[in-house]
């Protein structure tokens, strides 16, 4: 009984790792910031959304300072980076995108082209004390 216990728990615990790693991206999940000159730091974040690479920038300026400071935004430059940039704009990038997408689904392959990191945010600021 005590055997089979331990088999048990294995599994679930090998079954759980299967699950999580299957989960994992490919894109880099923590941007670090670079000390400039006057106090000022600076973070390049990406994601597969504007969203996303914003708040991925935020978190990295929020570790940056830590818990006793508050980063103050001193400039934000977001882009499109996708992989059609320079052949489309952004919207008609995104249709190209959705479009390759339900192919993909049609055909039973995947045919999207979007990456985890077709959009940037590159932030500069500085750390205020709480």
């Amino acid at each position: 009984m005590l055997f089979t216990k331990k088999i048990s728990i294995i599994a679930t615990s090998i079954a759980t790792t299967i699950l999580l790693s299957a989960c994992a991206s490919n894109a880099p999940t923590q941007s670090l910031a670079i000390q400039k000159p006057n106090n000022q730091y600076e973070v390049t974040a990406v994601g597969k959304t504007s969203l996303t690479a914003k708040n991925n920038a935020i978190m990295a300026a929020n570790n940056t300072c830590g818990k006793n400071a508050t980063p103050i935004i001193v400039d934000e430059k977001s882009g499109y980076n996708g992989a059609l940039k320079g052949v489309f704009d952004e919207k008609t990038g995104q249709m190209v995108q959705a479009a390759a997408g339900i192919l993909g689904t049609i055909t039973g392959t995947n045919n999207g082209i979007n990456k985890d990191d077709d959009y940037q945010t590159i932030l500069s600021f500085t750390c205020q004390s709480k």
